[in-house]
């Protein structure tokens, strides 16, 4: 299996525009001991011919045009993209499908409950009806695995996972399962299995189990503190309330990811306050210490 991480930041990227926290700034001004990113996104390869996205973000046009196995190459038209997985209806991780109206008819594998925010509240599937096809809605069962034609050595099984329903969903403060999935992706020919959550609000006993049999994580660093946007005076939410597990404290994530030292961790969706970023700072050299990795745009993985 071939994962490609098209996007390690959360919504807004880093730097985010309209953003002065002390990241922001410091990346801006050249001060800063970190790298620019794109909003989240990974692709998943059976064979580096074809390829799944998982989420698409708003920033996908960059992303492609920065990964060449992407971008045409047989055809006067075409595209190396099978199929679009999305885990959440987020804007964040939806939005970029509107950038990949040339390439439908596609292929979209979400639950009942992402279909039906992007059919009302966020209406992508109508609007997008009106180029060539438009997305053709593939059912993610919340209990089931799937395979999908384009990668069919992988197998594909969804994880309901304790996040948030989008800001835009009626849904927002009740989420059900299917609002947010971890994805967990196996490869019949290699039997590397790998594990993809940008979104996590709580790790429990079924989800440690499944974090156990993986050999790669991608998961959710987006804070460090849960309530890091007061800290940086750009917001009041929790990360929690937005359904975000913080790295740090008693029963986050870092405690969690401490019981599995023999799993690849790897950090993704990292929000612009977190101090991660900074490859400078303590909070960086304590992963360091700890064996997990932070992604970067463009990292590759092999399993």
């Amino acid at each position: 299996m071939l994962v490609r991480v098209l996007g390690s930041a959360a919504g807004g990227g880093f730097p985010q525009w309209n953003c002065n926290c002390r990241n922001c700034r410091g990346l801006r001004e050249g001060r800063l001991n970190a790298r620019p990113r794109t909003q989240s996104s990974v692709a998943l390869s059976d064979d580096g011919a074809a390829w799944v996205l998982c989420n698409a973000s708003p920033d996908i046009r960059a992303q492609l045009a920065s990964f060449p196995a992407l971008q045409p190459a047989r055809r006067p038209r075409d595209t190396a993209i099978g199929a679009v997985v999305l885990l959440d209806g987020q804007i964040d991780h939806a939005a970029g499908l509107l950038s990949l109206r040339e390439g439908c008819p596609l292929d979209v594998w979400c639950s009942e409950a992402v279909h039906r925010d992007l059919s009302d509240g966020f209406p992508l599937f109508a609007l997008l009806a009106h180029w060539n096809g438009g997305l053709r809605w593939r059912p993610i069962a919340p209990d089931g695995p799937f395979r999908v034609p384009a990668c069919p050595a992988l197998r594909f099984t969804p994880v309901p996972l304790g996040s948030a329903a989008p800001p835009y969903s009626p849904r927002r403060r009740a989420p059900q399962p299917g609002d947010s999935l971890g994805l967990l992706v196996e490869d019949a020919s290699s039997g590397g299995r790998l594990f993809y959550a940008p979104g996590l609000g709580r790790v429990d006993a079924a989800l440690r189990e499944v974090l156990r049999g993986a050999d790669c994580l991608l998961l959710d660093g987006t804070f460090w503190h849960d309530d890091e946007l007061r800290r940086c005076g750009v917001g009041d939410r929790l990360g929690s309330e937005m359904g975000h597990l913080a790295l740090s404290g008693p029963g986050g994530l870092l405690e969690a990811l401490e019981a599995l030292p023999a799993v690849r961790r790897v950090l993704v969706h990292i929000n612009n306050t977190n101090p991660i970023l900074d490859e400078a700072s303590a909070e960086r050299a304590l992963l360091d210490r700890r064996g997990i990795e932070v992604a970067w745009d463009g990292m590759s993985i092999e399993l």
